[in-house]
């Protein structure tokens, strides 16, 4: 076992307490609506959870009346934005004078070194330096301030003028320049100076976007029975079952038992489909003539927009569909311009809008909401979430011999999901951006992960190997909403921690603001008694492996999906979110969540240890007021229940002084992360299937193999106990049935006479007597049930 890690390391592990500057200040040092920081009051503006960041805000629309190359008679015109050592330029349009550009340029407060801002306008040549064709100078120190929800400041035309700015030339062009912040309706879309160096379609990867998950539906297809199924060897009649695929999703029938020409099924075959429908189902009726052999009899391709949609659980009307004739015959039939039927299918199908679409683990569900928009529920709250900085991240590639990261962060709630701009080659990016989310259920998690931009088309070399692997994962940070305070702003870090094939590592901090805001106090108590999932998961549930393939399913859709946006959200990232490898085998995990368990019993072992040092006299002064104690709810029975929900208030009441004070977070000692073998977390980073080699995996099956030993042996200890109770009465051993059944004859006669105070009040005392009336042998209930026979015997 490696070494448990030092403390410093453990103090880096847990989460710290931050006090960033949020709020809104303008950009040369006033407080806005002069009531300070905003700190615990809502504010009128959206942006109350970051810090403010300002930018140089460049909007280039148009030019006209540009003069023409007076040696090719055209004009290519692009546009140069020059603000110290920072350069921006439109696309060019060929042969144009009055070019439409709307394009945006940002350039950051913090990295402006000049006074001066200069727009020139300039004549592509195709040989030699572009032609100059005009400029434009602004003062920065006359640069207006706008701060939303000021209405866009209105561009304005600008006449040029030559290199010295003295003389006017020919052409205009029309521009807006002012400051903002990152609230600008322009931040999102606009060139970066950070970014200057992002050329081609890494433009548009390092973007923010907000994605919304598609719309997930369950298709329910019960197939009842096929008429007239004719295989291709009519002298034997077929042994049918049914095929069939939505997208790349196959899923087969039971063979019908019999040999018939009219099967029947009677089977549910579940699917996901997402909205907009593409994909179709495709059923055939095949007929097993070998082990290794099918031949299709018919088929049936139907688009899933004309079933019906269910929103409860009220059956639907069956159909007969008719199955096109597959093989020579439909051949021969095309040739012939017929259109000719071998068979009909009896179907049921529809597409279930009342059950919720699980495409992530039940244990850190971030939404609950049934399909059917017409079945959702009012929102109880809202969720701001300021995603504000990453401090002290590790390097993830090298890019010109240095190591660097370029890093962006992931945020999923719901269907929502935001993804922050890229901040380039930083190890401690500030993104400053906020998100809402409506919250319908108080009881989900928020997940947030950041993420290493792999695709920005540099010559960048990834420390895992390359790029070519999709963009590489720093940490993820899971904040349960139930745990927050409403209407508090939670301000913290959180470690990034990551485990490898080498260990655990810490990757940096996330630094976060999140408030949780209640809409209505008397919903989100009523949702408390309310299932977790909508009624129809519980009225007509699914088996756990229709769930497990169904969520695998919902994953891969929704990640081709959001891979499909501009710019997309890849698979590995959205997989990484959704936790798609978090039901694979890890060692790791089976210990953390065995000592869970252990944690889970220390209360109630805790508890018979004290009662133990109770009945041994250890403190002599509480075995007496024990004794008194117990004299007292013998004398008066209906005090129990009383007192023992008096005192669970009364503990509820105490541990309010010691509440957690912050959101929980990854906690490497519960996980079992510090004190891993490295075999093991070899083991849990391998392949399904292995890429071993042989004689690893023999160490580790053997491995397996002792541990799955020691869980069959308690498994079999608790059989064999539970069977020695069966034995009290079943006659397996005459003589201790005989005993045991006179024994209860006997206690139901001294029961029935005696009062049950009498008997309550001397079992108490027998068991709460002195140790000198007590034997260290073992006691005769536990003899005798020790000698009762079980079913071990007749095991192999």
């Amino acid at each position: 076992m490696t070494s448990p890690a030092p403390p410093h390391s453990q103090e880096e592990y847990k989460l710290k307490h931050t006090k960033p500057q949020l709020g809104e200040r303008w950009p040369h040092g006033g407080v806005r609506g002069g009531g300070g920081w905003i700190t615990s009051e809502r504010a009128t503006s959206t942006y109350d959870l970051v810090e403010q960041m300002y930018y140089l805000y460049v909007r280039v629309v148009k030019a006209k009346d540009l003069p023409l190359n007076p040696i090719t008679g055209n004009c290519d015109p692009y546009v140069e934005v020059k603000l110290g050592n920072y350069k921006g330029k439109t696309r060019h349009f060929d042969k144009k004078t009055n070019p439409e550009w709307k394009q945006v340029f940002a350039f950051s407060k913090d990295k402006i070194q000049s006074s001066v801002l200069e727009v020139f306008v300039r004549d592509r040549e195709m040989v030699g330096r572009d032609e100059y064709l005009g400029k434009v100078v602004f003062d920065m120190h006359e640069v207006p301030t706008r701060v939303p929800p000021d209405s866009p400041l209105a561009p304005q035309w600008y006449r040029l003028t030559d290199r010295r700015g003295d003389t006017k030339v020919k052409g205009e062009v029309m521009l807006a320049v002012w400051m903002g912040t990152q609230a600008d309706e322009a931040f999102p879309e606009a060139w970066h100076s950070d970014a200057a160096s992002v050329q081609g379609e890494g433009v548009y990867n390092i973007r923010s976007k907000v994605y919304v998950s598609p719309k997930l539906w369950y298709v329910r297809v019960n197939v009842i029975e096929a008429q007239d199924a004719e295989p291709h060897d009519r002298s034997q009649l077929p042994q049918a079952f049914v095929k069939a695929q939505v997208g790349n999703q196959v899923l087969k029938t039971k063979l019908c038992p019999n040999r018939t020409s009219n099967p029947f099924w009677n089977e549910d075959l579940l699917f996901v489909a997402a909205e907009p429908f593409e994909e179709q189902l495709v059923l055939t009726v095949e007929n097993k003539v070998t082990p290794a052999k099918d031949e299709v009899m018919g088929r049936l391709i139907l688009p899933l927009t004309v079933f019906e949609r269910r929103l409860d659980h009220r059956p639907i009307h069956s159909r007969w569909f008719n199955l096109e004739k597959f093989g020579f015959g439909a051949l021969e039939a095309d040739k012939r311009h017929e259109l000719k039927f071998s068979s009909r299918i009896h179907l049921r199908v529809c597409l279930e809008g009342a059950y919720h679409v699980l495409d992530e683990s039940t244990m850190y569900i971030s939404d609950q909401r049934p399909t059917a928009r017409e079945l959702w529920k009012q929102p109880i709250g809202i969720l701001e979430v300021g995603i504000l900085s990453a401090q002290g991240l590790l390097p993830m590639k090298t890019k010109d011999g240095r190591g660097t990261t370029d890093a962006y962060c992931v945020a999923k709630f719901g269907q929502k999901w935001v993804r922050t701009r890229t901040i380039l080659e930083s190890l401690s990016p500030k993104w400053n951006e906020q998100y809402t989310w409506e919250v319908y259920d108080p009881c989900t998690v928020i997940t947030l992960g950041v993420f290493d931009n792999c695709h920005l088309g540099g010559n960048e070399k990834s420390a895992g190997g390359g790029g070519a692997k999709g963009d590489s994962r720093i940490g993820k940070v899971r904040i349960r909403l139930s745990t927050l305070e409403t209407d508090r702003i939670y301000t913290h870090s959180y470690p990034l921690l990551a485990l490898h094939s080498s260990g655990l590592k810490k990757m940096g901090e996330l630094q976060l603001a999140v408030r949780f805001t209640s809409l209505s106090l008397a919903n989100m108590i009523y949702l408390y008694m309310q299932p977790l999932l909508p009624k129809m998961h519980y009225l007509h549930p699914f088996t756990v492996n229709q769930l497990d393939s169904l969520r695998y399913m919902a994953m891969n859709i929704v990640a081709v999906r959001l891979g499909r946006a501009e710019p997309p959200l890849r698979k590995e990232v959205v997989e990484y979110m959704l936790d798609v490898d978090s039901h694979m085998w890890s060692m790791r995990r089976s210990k953390a969540n065995f000592f869970r368990i252990v944690s889970l019993f220390s209360g109630v072992i805790s508890m018979s240890r004290w009662l133990g040092e109770v009945r041994h006299w250890k403190n002599p002064a509480t075995t007496v007021l024990v004794h008194v104690l117990f004299f007292i709810l013998i004398c008066y029975p209906e005090l129990i229940l009383p007192t023992i929900f008096l005192y669970m208030f009364l503990i509820g009441i105490w541990n309010y002084r010691f509440r957690p004070r912050h959101p929980p977070h990854m906690d490497p000692k519960l996980s079992w992360a510090e004190a891993v073998h490295p075999d093991e977390l070899d083991e849990e980073f391998d392949t399904f299937p292995t890429s071993k080699p042989q004689d690893v995996v023999r160490m580790r099956y053997d491995r397996l193999r002792s541990v799955a030993g020691r869980i069959q042996t308690v498994v079999g200890d608790i059989a064999t106990q539970g069977e020695r109770f069966q034995a009290l009465l079943s006659w397996r051993d005459t003589r201790a049935t005989s005993l045991f059944i006179l024994f209860c004859l006997i206690a139901a006669v001294v029961l029935y006479i005696t009062p049950f105070k009498l008997v309550a009040l001397a079992a108490g005392i027998v068991w709460l007597r002195h140790p000198r009336f007590r034997s260290k042998l073992p006691s005769i209930p536990s003899n005798f049930f020790k000698r009762l026979p079980s079913r071990a015997d007749s095991m192999l």
